[in-house]
């Protein structure tokens, strides 16, 4: 099977994620895993912008770093992809991106806190990978971003960008435009040299479970893809 509505579906992603602030020249990639065989996966080629993707332009990846299908340069970045798919079964979808303000919180050495309502939404779902500042090229380094990532939603790759995973392709998406959101207004937030009183952890854990339903990424994503129509 060609998978079209799936290809179509990271077409889209690509474009949402451009419109949102989450590109950086050709750099950056998206992925979904194919829906009856987990050990293949769609990804974005190399040396092609997220706004420039067509389904035709999508490669077959295997766990293994392999292209099975289309013509394009594969990432070098694909071991982020393979490793975290290979430890996490619940996983459908990936991205790798370098948004400005998850960047700059990385350089803070601050953790993100529940600062804001998309904060809420990783509340203890975050990691940090700091082994390197440079690109994971090999499974070895994909590997340690999937140790740092563990069972949580997404993880900070320290100086680098973000890895956000989904059950869907819209999760995926959805889930870093709101860490990106969350860390731009935490760093907002402290440069007023104020810091306000958190809610209980059983208050964010509520406003989290309520946030990360897969209706309400659905939902939001369709609109980010309406607006771009």
């Amino acid at each position: 099977m060609n998978y079209p509505e799936l290809r179509e579906k990271l077409v889209q992603a690509g474009r949402v994620l451009c419109a949102n602030g989450q590109d950086d020249l050709t750099r950056g990639h998206v992925s979904a895993r194919l829906p009856d065989n987990p050990d293949l996966f769609l990804m974005k080629p190399h040396s092609v912008g997220l706004d420039e993707l067509t389904p035709e332009c999508l490669l077959t990846i295997d766990l293994d770093g392999n292209v099975v299908a289309g013509d394009g340069r594969r990432h070098s970045e694909a071991f982020i992809h393979t490793e975290v798919f290979r430890a996490r079964p619940d996983v459908g979808a990936i991205l790798h991106t370098h948004p400005t303000y998850c960047v700059a919180l990385t350089a803070a050495g601050t953790p993100l806190r529940p600062a804001s309502q998309p904060a809420a939404l990783f509340h203890q779902m975050l990691g940090l990978y700091d082994d390197t500042i440079n690109l994971i090229r090999t499974p070895e380094m994909g590997q340690g971003v999937a140790r740092a990532l563990g069972d949580m939603r997404a993880v900070l790759l320290k100086h680098h960008g973000i890895v956000c995973t989904g059950e869907t392709v819209e999760e995926a998406v959805i889930g870093a435009i709101m860490l990106e959101n969350a860390a731009m207004i935490q760093l907002l937030a402290d440069a007023s040299g104020n810091r306000a009183e958190a809610f209980s952890d059983e208050d964010i854990a509520k406003l989290r479970d309520a946030l990360g339903k897969q209706e309400q990424f659905t939902i939001n994503f369709d609109y980010l893809v309406r607006r771009l129509a």
